[in-house]
């Protein structure tokens, strides 16, 4: 798939902070997806002790859940751990990825946060601006405050940083602990909600998720 870099990588926490503040205007944390045939889940494994690591992308059919395309590229993270701009460790090797796919995926879902994000352009946010295509963010731990959801399937409640709602916290299976789900770009969270539910009909995370993990520890391990 095409993917269109408007800007250089910053090399310092100051110019990644500029860039996410000029960049988060284009974010549109609304639309109702339709047509949905393919989604891509993206995620990043690291070797232990190393900034060394993988970007796995895995296109998953939407009915079906089978593989349909993926990508895997390895790399090194050159940008430093600061907190708010961890997106900057992964960018580029993911952006690699998905412009080795052969198929442009309807809808990404990142292991990462959408606008639960101190400035409110997460790596979600940040891919689905420079890809042009509907992003969610689907995060294993919270950035915000939240009551524990309802124990069944489907459960949430809202993930708050202050008093401004920035997404949910999902129960995706009975009695499993929740997932954090937020607007990445062009979907709402009604609708990213929905989405991430019907990815995991069995397990906690999402089966993209999943297939994009199990690429990248793969490809590490060998």
């Amino acid at each position: 798939m095409r993917v269109r870099v408007t800007h250089d990588w910053p090399c310092s926490a100051a110019e990644a902070e500029a860039l996410q503040e000029r960049l988060r205007s284009r974010v549109r944390a609304s639309g109702e997806l339709t047509g949905v045939r393919t989604v891509a889940g993206l995620d990043v494994a690291y070797a232990d002790g190393s900034d060394d690591l993988v970007a796995a992308v895995a296109v998953l059919d939407a009915e079906t859940l089978s593989p349909v395309d993926s990508a895997v590229v390895p790399g090194t993270a050159t940008f430093p751990y600061v907190p708010g701009l961890f997106a900057f460790r992964e960018l580029p090797a993911l952006v690699d990825a998905l412009e080795r796919l052969a198929t442009t995926p309807d809808l990404l879902v990142v292991d990462g946060q959408g606008i639960a994000h101190p400035r409110r352009f997460g790596l979600a946010c940040h891919l689905g601006v420079l890809t042009g295509v509907p992003s969610i963010g689907v995060a294993k731990t919270p950035l915000g405050r939240y009551e524990p959801p309802g124990p069944r399937r489907g459960d949430w409640t809202p993930l708050l940083d202050g008093d401004e709602v920035v997404g949910r916290a999902l129960r995706t299976q009975d009695g499993v602990r929740p997932v954090f789900v937020s607007v990445g770009h062009l979907v709402d969270l009604d609708t990213a909600t929905e989405q991430v539910l019907r990815l995991a009909p069995r397990y906690r995370l999402p089966e993209t998720t999943r297939q994009a993990d199990h690429l990248g520890r793969a490809a590490l391990a060998r």
